[in-house]
């Protein structure tokens, strides 16, 4: 059985929901023992989560269902996307991409992009300071 750290610096097994925000340390770092296990897969729907935002980084963490999109759009701020778990049919800039587990990409301000789940996903998107 694998553990993970909360907030409240403790620990909990498997199956538990983990408090949101990592673990906060003296020296001002945050700590996520597994960023994918922040993100319960839904049977349905998206869920996002902003777990971080701070010193003009936001990291915000997605969990699709099986079939779910993002349809194409932009963002204001550049952004790295980071597959965490799954398997994803990603367009970045009009380049179609078959992205798993491991596939990171980044994008300047304004670069259309979309996202269509063909298994469970989870994955983070960090918006970037604006240049």
């Amino acid at each position: 059985m694998s553990e993970r750290t909360t907030t409240e610096g403790t620990t909990a097994a498997d199956g538990e929901p983990a408090a949101a925000g990592g673990v906060p340390g003296a020296d001002g770092a945050t700590i996520f023992v597994d960023l994918a296990d922040e993100a319960p897969l839904p049977r349905r729907g998206i869920l996002s989560q902003t777990l971080s935002d701070a010193d003009g980084v936001e990291l915000v963490l997605f969990a699709f269902a099986a079939g779910e999109r993002l349809s194409e759009h932009t963002s204001a701020r550049p952004a790295i996307v980071h597959i965490l778990e799954g398997e994803a049919d990603v367009t970045v800039g009009g380049r179609a991409v078959d992205a798993r587990a491991g596939t990171w990409f980044r994008m300047p301000a304004r670069m259309p992009h979309s996202v269509v789940a063909r298994t469970p996903l989870r994955m983070a998107l960090y918006l970037l300071p604006k240049p």
